[in-house]
């Protein structure tokens, strides 16, 4: 045991503890001394304050009890009186400290077992500390390993100068390690933890299969070539949208390399996994049509509002198959690839949908605004679909639609204002007997036709919009075993609102019922935007 040795061993144990953990010198002496300290404590009781010194030159080791000045003793074992104090130190005030030398103490073997766990525990503290300053800026490199053991389905990675692990979720479907394996991965996290390792491991993390295009491709180390997004469905399909600086250099052929050398390296450290190299386009159109390839696409309806695009495919050459992929995954990872919710329709289905749509809007007109199916499908032609947009559009639009001249027009916008005036008056008349409070009318974003909406749900007050949740306002949807989905409505449901609109007017509803305010909702979007800033 450390503490019976002579005063070279000390310093030739915490030398060799040193180079084995990779951790200061000091940091060993120092475990050393509180080891000592507390196995002398076991001797002079547990509440004297003794301090053991290691000279970190000569090795030699000095015992002393250190003594409170007070002016009135009243625990004999830490504290001493000025009287005392000032035979030994003439200066000594109250309130200083007097060490008082001890003898050397031979220690037993309860007290150096003690001591030994000291020992332990401090060295592991360093040592965790020290791995975690060395990797805490290493988040997002790759890293090489050796799997030193297999707990539970994860696995522990040696990686020379620290321990990591990869969970049984961060690993490809079907892969497994042995000891001894040599593995590849992605530093995705790394945390301070008390216990267990602290620097988190991941295979299936879009950024790693980036990370091995900048490894096996030159002119993405290089900066010509750059990664814009990547989509995984780990272990089966992966798309990955790429751009050139330089227009002389094609991205996708450099990441494919001579006769698919370089993508098929990366393929094979991700066990087979298909990639599709897409070139990246800054029209989002663009991009989505080479996103769904190997499917033609005959046309693309944007919605930037709610960020949704509306794909139509031919009806021949089963075209629908092929843009949606086996079960779903094309579409899927085409729309994790672009950030947008993508629909896919036939030609024939958008035919018929638009039909329906004109058809539908010719008889709100007609039943509206009491004019014949002539003038009903003559608006819904000019692509007004409802109401709202007849009375608020410009009057001199309105008129230059073919068959129709000012009087007319005039005639059409008073009648659609009396319509909605109409309307507004009962949904106010039917929110004031569902019992819904005025002030909920004034929260940003809030609608007359929400009002009912709410009130039919049993939220009658700025704070029962206040304590809602998303789900509740606009639904959400539960996957079962099988896959089938069910979708579980909000109490908005039928009204067109995103998650993103709903989350904010619960917001808005909590900072006027007091619980939050307009600074706090300040800090996240700040927070978001610093996020983004950041280089990817």
């Amino acid at each position: 045991m450390a503490v019976s040795a002579n005063r070279l061993e000390l310093l030739q144990i915490a030398d060799a503890v040193a180079r084995e953990k990779s951790i200061d010198r000091g940091i060993v002496i120092a475990a050393m001394e509180d080891a000592i300290a507390k196995a002398a404590r076991a001797r002079y009781g547990s509440e004297t304050d003794v301090h053991a010194e290691i000279d970190p030159k000569k090795g030699e080791l000095r015992l002393s009890r250190h003594m409170l000045v007070v002016e009135k003793v009243e625990n004999h074992s830490n504290q001493i009186s000025l009287v005392d104090a000032q035979r030994a130190n003439p200066g000594a005030q109250v309130g200083d400290t007097i060490a008082d030398t001890l003898p050397p103490l031979e220690y037993g073997r309860i007290a150096a077992q003690s001591a030994k766990q000291v020992i332990v525990q401090k060295v592991r503290e360093a040592e965790r500390d020290r791995q975690y300053q060395e990797f805490k800026d290493r988040i997002g490199d790759i890293v090489n390993g050796v799997v030193k053991r297999v707990e539970y389905g994860s696995v522990i990675v040696d990686l020379g100068r620290g321990e990591a692990i990869i969970r049984r979720d961060e690993m490809l479907p079907r892969e497994v390690f042995r000891n001894g394996d040599r593995v590849r991965a992605y530093i995705f996290d790394v945390r301070r933890e008390t216990r267990g390792p602290q620097i988190f491991l991941s295979r299936t993390h879009p950024q790693f299969m980036a990370k091995l295009f900048a490894q096996e491709v030159p002119e993405i180390y290089d900066g010509i070539v750059e990664i814009k997004a990547v989509a995984r469905d780990p272990g089966s399909r992966a798309k990955i949208g790429v751009i050139s600086r330089d227009s002389s250099v094609d991205p996708v052929g450099a990441c494919v390399g001579m006769r698919g050398s370089r993508v098929q390296a990366v393929v094979n450290e991700l066990q087979g996994e298909k990639i599709d190299i897409i070139p990246w386009s800054p029209d989002i159109a663009t991009f989505v049509v080479n996103a769904l390839a190997p499917a033609e696409v005959s046309k693309v309806v944007i919605d930037e509002d709610r960020e949704r695009i509306e794909v139509v495919v031919p009806d021949t050459n089963n075209q629908l198959s092929l843009a949606i992929g086996r079960r779903g995954q094309n579409v899927r990872l085409a729309s994790q690839l672009t950030g947008w919710d993508i629909d896919i329709l036939t030609e024939q289905e958008e035919s018929e949908r638009r039909q329906a749509g004109f058809e539908n809007s010719t008889r709100v007109f007609m039943e509206s605004l009491n004019v014949d199916e002539v003038v009903g499908q003559l608006l819904a032609s000019e692509g007004f679909t409802a109401v709202e947009e007849v009375a608020m559009v410009d009057l001199k639009e309105l008129a230059g639609i073919e068959g129709f001249d000012e009087e007319t027009a005039q005639e059409l916008q008073n009648r659609a204002r009396e319509y909605l005036d109409q309307q507004e008056a009962e949904i106010e008349a039917r929110r004031k007997e569902l019992g819904v409070e005025d002030a909920v009318r004034d929260v940003p974003g809030v609608t007359s036709k929400m009002l009912v909406k709410f009130g039919e749900n049993d939220i009658k007050t700025v704070e029962d919009l206040a304590g809602c949740a998303t789900d509740d306002l606009v639904g959400w949807t539960e996957r079962k075993e099988g896959g089938e989905q069910t979708k579980f409505p909000g109490a908005l449901d039928g009204i067109d609102i995103s998650r993103d609109d709903a989350e904010a007017m619960i917001m808005q509803a909590r900072v006027k019922a007091g619980w939050i305010t307009e600074a706090d909702l300040a800090k996240p979007a700040e927070e978001a935007e610093a996020t983004e800033d950041q280089p990817a």
